[in-house]
């Protein structure tokens, strides 16, 4: 035994002795003034503490529950007659409890009257089950009722019924609780012992005082006739309104509720600020605080003892035959001038709250009259709290993190005066940062400093405080908090903080962070390196920045997107991180109501898109800088996996239409207007194009929200200006027109035609009359144009061509009609042919089905040749490399079947070797018309047509050609591999075994001579002379057109001849017998000679260096 308990002992044993020639095992209730004394002294001894009606210690309660629990277990003990072996094998309470004398439940009781106890008892009470629990309070009612009864007795039992209704601590300690269940273990161990519960009670009551009734296991009835019978021993106003609140507040949570009630958090703060000005208490703690909220929840909470025999009217009954028998007494008035008390306060609530809840109930208007009488003499004057008590009240509760903290947290951020009062405000901010850790909380404190921000007498320090602190709540939160956080701020203002004018001090601070955040991103790895390793940190930096000022922190990822070299993907990645940066987006079906198209809607732009425009408009972009820009927003409008509210859903952070409506659109209608870069505003479109957006098949594809009929026509008509590319633009003409541009424009009609023509065969009467808008018109654009259209067009249209096709090919008439065009009068057909050759693949095999040629008849087919010549001498420069590569398949076609007839002449040999250049045929074919071609072309009559630049664009094209003619060529000539060619020069060796037999070894060399026979004869076979010959041909008619072309210099012919000289000395390599040392010499002699006329004398230094090894290497 220790001390403590020892101490214990000492003071039980010495009441036991003063209760001779009695024990305090039959105490009564009168004697206990005289007997209890030393038991209550040594209780202060331990516990250290002279006064229990303060706050205790936790010492002090931990030695209470200890007493409490070991009498009360004490006391069933006896009753139950438990055998002390049993006891001290199973009760963990042994030790303290053996050490006492017997005691009765005066005893128990008296202490805990005395140690104010009440909450203790009834949360032993409530670890209990309700029958016994109905027990033990018959037992207290019976204590109370006994002579005398004086007012620590009536306030006890109000104190036990009020605590049964609050219910436990819900942050009750673990030792707290595992005291209470090991009480109830063992009050159910001992309980189970007994005969029986009515004959527990039967031993433990005395008969006489108690109705020969069952007992009851309805709380309510219990208590509320306890306080009916004790009525006339209440005779102070306050334990009268204390009495009458409770009860009211028992009746309306067992009857007339069925969920607890949710209060507002101003309301609570209303109730919590009003208790604390009541009390008047300076030094107000969070205890207070604590025992007024579990006043006000379990006041709005349905009780967990629902009455099983009482009625509500039998309830309501009793409560007002006291408020009447109170009020004749004159305990139930309060005065009007004062402060009310909080019990008053308490009545008054709880009589308003049961008047609200009986006003669907007439048949109990009697007693509703009593209730409103009796809110009338409550009637005092409202207790208005100050914005200074409602701070302080809420730093308590945010501070101690009481209940509803974080809803608390949200209205102290919000209250604006609140902040006003000193530096406790911010100090509870920056003590707190998980309280406020909420996107709404942090949304109002934001609105809170930039009110301060805006002020006029504006303090500088708190507010670059106040500034910090909410950027630390804001860096705290979880990604998806954050970017919920982002979405409210940009509602709140696109440039968060500084939305107003703000004082140069805070704005300087900010810029100073925002430089070092992008300065750590850029400079941790440059962009890409960095892009895998540190995003979770870089997403981070951006998001602080950006909640403070989303505007700044956007310029700066697109100023670094564009301008730092390879961060365009990191920014891409950060921002696809932070979806609320994009502000509230809504799907397309919530999107009903939209622009009207061309309209330049400021407000429907992204704050994205409007910095990326500031940089358009105010920098001159260098080639990379638009390949990144390019390259960003590309990235930006891929999906990526992102959370919205609680599932998880693929988003861009940039829509495709966004882009389109933002960036295509206005400038693309504005096009030769100003300087805008067109050929950007192209690919961005490409770009949008190509991004695989996933939509709802219910909806339209998302090009149709972007004026898609006027933007065909804006595409056709640029394309219709790149016809003629090479013409000399007009004066003040601000665009310059390429190939290049041409083939982009192509691909973007092709493909937005077809996402376009989709729609219009979903829904044919929608498009009905913008289709027809557009085919009309097409009538003032070439007549090639509307082929890019045709999946617009479907089976609406006949295709119009010039009349004068017509007359070379026979295409049906219900698809095909004529048009009279000026410039395609007769002898024009062809020309027009090869145009419709070069427009698709889908044409081009219409075209060759259905030319018109009889074949039987010479004449004519001299006469298409001379014409097609003509006709491909007018085409070829203003082809692209797509369409000349149509035209090439055309040329092959035509060859091959005889319908094209191209005579090979000995115009670079002065006879023609004994070789079988029939699969050669269509090469050199080809490579002669192309000749004879480029030969008119640069002829005195055509030489002028082309400028520089279509020169340029002829070279790149032919040479294209003859990239094709060498992989032709390649293809019927491989080039062996190292072992295969070694084969071909020595045949293989095999190891001799001197274990074979004669016979064997004989076979084996017979097997051998005759592989190589076969090699040999194979050899023979392989055209490497033919290709040679091919080759040469080819380099002469390469080189004798780089002479004729204008300048000589074209760099493209060139690097073509040294491929094919390259090529020819790989075949000599790989075939030696392919040429003879006399036949290498003359090919040296006659290459030198014709590359001799080049005008451009390093091109021509290069040549010969290459032929002269070419030569010496063969030899």
């Amino acid at each position: 035994m220790n001390k403590d308990s020892a101490v214990l002992q000492g003071g039980f044993l010495l009441a036991d002795k003063l209760c001779l020639p009695s024990s305090l095992s039959c105490l009564q209730k009168a004697d206990w003034c005289r007997v209890g004394h030393p038991i209550l002294e040594a209780v202060r001894e331990i516990c250290g503490q002279d006064d229990f009606s303060g706050h205790p210690t936790t010492m002090a309660v931990s030695w209470i529950k200890k007493i409490v629990c070991a009498m009360w277990l004490k006391v069933l003990c006896k009753e139950t007659g438990e055998d002390v072996e049993v006891s001290w094998r199973e009760n963990p309470f042994f030790p303290l409890q053996n050490s006492l004398p017997e005691v009765n439940h005066v005893v128990l009781l008296e202490v805990v009257i005395s140690t104010a106890a009440a909450r203790i008892f009834s949360h032993f009470l409530l670890s209990l089950p309700q029958m016994q629990i109905c027990t033990e309070l018959e037992r207290l009612v019976q204590h109370v009722r006994s002579s005398p009864t004086r007012e620590e007795d009536v306030r006890l039992f109000l104190n036990v019924w009020w605590e049964l209704w609050r219910g436990r601590d819900e942050q009750k300690a673990e030792g707290e609780a595992s005291i209470e269940m090991m009480f109830a273990r063992q009050f159910a161990r001992l309980s189970s012992s007994s005969l029986s519960p009515q004959a527990a009670k039967r031993l433990k009551l005395d008969a006489s005082d108690l109705t020969a009734s069952l007992p009851t296991s309805d709380v309510l009835h219990i208590l509320l006739h306890a306080l009916k019978d004790v009525k006339d021993h209440i005779s102070t106003p306050n334990l009268c309104l204390q009495a009458l609140s409770i009860a009211l507040d028992a009746l309306y949570t067992a009857f007339l509720i069925d969920q607890a009630a949710i209060l507002p958090t101003k309301e609570k703060m209303h109730f919590l600020s009003t208790v604390v000005s009541i009390r008047e208490k300076n030094d107000e703690g969070p205890e207070l605080i604590q025992e007024a909220q579990r006043d006000l929840r379990a006041s709005h909470t349905p009780s967990q003892f629902r009455p099983s025999r009482m009625k509500l009217g039998e309830a309501l009954k009793i409560i007002t035959e006291l408020v009447q028998f109170w009020q004749t007494r004159g305990l139930l008035e309060v005065c009007g001038s004062s402060k009310p008390s909080y019990s008053a306060f308490r009545l008054e609530q709880s009589v308003q709250r049961v008047l609200k809840a009986l006003q669907k109930t007439p048949e109990m208007e009697t007693m509703k009259k009593i209730l409103t009488g009796l809110l009338e003499s409550l009637a005092f004057p409202a207790t208005e709290s100050t914005p200074d008590v409602n701070a302080r009240v809420a730093m308590i509760i945010i501070n101690h993190h009481l209940e509803d903290y974080r809803d608390f947290a949200v209205l102290f951020a919000s209250k604006k005066n609140w902040g006003a009062c000193d530096e406790l405000w911010i100090n509870c901010l920056e003590k707190n940062p998980v309280a406020f850790q909420q996107h709404d909380t942090l949304i109002k404190l934001s609105s809170t400093l930039m009110s301060k921000l805006s002020g006029d007498d504006t303090n500088v320090g708190q507010c670059r405080k106040l500034m910090k602190v909410i950027a630390d709540i804001f860096s705290a939160l979880s990604l998806k908090d954050k970017n919920k956080a982002l979405v409210a701020m940009l509602r709140l203002s696109s440039r968060g903080f500084f939305g107003h004018s703000v004082p140069s001090a805070v704005t300087d601070g900010f810029e100073q962070e925002l430089n070092m955040a992008f300065n750590c991103i850029i400079q941790g790895g440059g962009g890409a390196a960095a892009a895998q390793g540190n995003l979770n940190t870089a997403v981070s930096l951006v998001a602080r920045v950006a909640f403070q000022n989303p505007e700044a922190a956007l310029r700066s990822c697109c100023h670094s997107a564009v301008f730092n070299k390879g961060a365009f993907s990191l920014m891409a990645k950060i921002l696809q991180q932070l979806p609320g940066l994009r502000g509230q987006t809504k799907r397309r079906d919530e999107a009903e109501e939209r622009t009207d198209e061309g309209k330049d809607d400021r407000s429907s732009s992204t704050l994205l898109c409007r910095c990326l425009q500031e940089i358009i408009k105010t920098k001159s972009l260098t080639a990379n800088e638009k390949e990144q820009f390019l390259k960003f927003l590309g990235l930006l409008m891929v999906p990526v996996m992102t959370a919205e509210g609680d599932e998880e859903q693929k988003q861009s952070f940039l829509t495709p239409q966004e882009v389109v409506n933002i960036f295509v659109l206005p400038h693309l209608s504005a096009a030769g207007q100003h300087s805008f870069d067109v050929e950007l505003s192209l690919q961005l479109l490409h770009t949008a194009l190509s991004v695989d957006v996933q939509e709802p098949a219910s909806f339209p594809h998302w090009v149709m929200d972007c004026s898609p009929f006027p933007l065909l026509y804006v595409l056709t008509q640029l394309h219709n200006q790149t016809l003629r590319c090479w013409e000399q633009p007009p004066e003040g003409a601000v665009l310059h027109w390429s190939i290049d541009t041409r083939e982009l424009l192509v691909s973007v009609i092709t493909t937005l035609g077809q996402l376009v023509g989709a729609e219009v065969v979903a829904a044919p009467s929608s498009w009905s009359r913008a289709l027809f808008w557009l085919y009309n018109k097409m009538e003032k654009l070439d007549w090639t144009v509307r082929f890019l259209l045709k999946p617009v067009w479907g089976e609406h249209f006949k295709n119009e061509v010039p009349s004068s096709l017509l007359a070379v090919c026979d295409l049906p008439e219900q698809d095909w009609s004529g048009l009279d065009l000026p410039q395609y009068g007769p002898g024009t057909g062809l020309l027009a042919w090869m145009e419709c050759c070069s427009a698709s693949d889908s044409l081009l095999s219409t075209m060759l089905t259905h030319l018109s040629l009889d074949q039987r008849l010479p004449d004519h087919v001299g006469m298409f040749s001379k014409g097609l010549l003509v006709a491909l001498t007018q085409t070829l420069p203003w082809c692209s490399v797509s369409q000349w590569t149509r035209l090439l398949r055309v040329l092959r076609e035509l060859i091959t079947s005889g319908r094209l007839h191209v005579p090979f002449s000995l115009e670079y040999v002065d006879y023609l070797p004994l070789l079988d250049l029939r699969r050669f045929s269509c090469e050199l074919r080809l490579s002669v018309l192309l000749l004879r071609a480029l030969q008119l072309l640069c002829g005195s009559s055509c030489s002028h047509w082309l400028s520089a630049d279509g020169w340029a664009h002829v070279g790149r094209l032919y040479a294209h050609t003859v990239r094709e003619v060498m992989n032709s060529v390649r293809a019927k000539l491989p080039l062996p591999s190292s072992g295969a060619s070694a084969s071909l020069r020595t045949p293989a060796s095999r190891d001799s075994n001197p274990k074979l037999s004669k016979d064997l070894q004989q076979a084996e060399d017979s097997a051998l001579k005759s592989n190589v026979s076969q090699m040999e004869e194979e050899v023979e076979k392989i055209p490497s002379q033919e290709v040679l010959f091919v080759l040469s041909q080819l380099f002469c008619h390469v080189q004798h057109i780089q002479v004729m072309m204008p300048g000589g210099q074209c760099e493209p012919l060139f690097l073509s001849s040294l491929e094919i000289l390259s090529h020819y000395e790989s075949i000599m390599a790989a075939f030696p017998h392919s040429s003879s040392p006399l036949e290498s010499d003359n090919t040296r002699h006659f290459f030198s000679t014709i590359t001799d006329n080049l005008q451009n004398l390093e091109m021509k230094a290069v040549l010969q260096q290459k032929i002269a090894q070419l030569v010496s290497s063969a030899a």
